[in-house]
């Protein structure tokens, strides 16, 4: 086989395989719409998924230390200003903010 005719069906071979992946979750989808486990899911994992994302990044935080503060902080505000608020933007808008300023001001440089 020649170079040409080589790169050629390399170049097919991975068109392929990239439209079959980019293609498979779409076709893998139709089904799973109609589930009632889906629909379960759906519910109940946003939460799970915070949840766990909270524990992994509050799991090595050096609470003696005030650097623990800011993270802390930042929590709080966020779940204060959803629980009130029951807005997602403004609660990550504010959170991230608080965080920042309590950053800036709290941890020495």
């Amino acid at each position: 086989m020649s170079d040409t005719h080589y790169a050629v069906a390399a170049v097919l071979v991975t068109a392929a395989v990239t439209w079959s992946l980019r293609a498979a979750p779409f076709a893998a989808l139709a089904p799973l719409r109609a589930s009632e486990t889906m629909g379960h899911l759906s519910v109940r994992m946003p939460a799970g998924v915070m949840v766990i994302l909270v524990v992994y990044c509050l799991s090595d935080l050096p609470l003696p230390q005030p650097q623990s503060l800011v993270p802390l902080g930042a929590l709080a505000v966020t779940v204060g200003l959803h629980l009130w608020r029951r807005d997602a933007l403004l609660s990550i808008l504010g959170g991230t903010a608080v965080h920042v300023v309590l950053a800036s001001t709290l941890v020495p440089h």
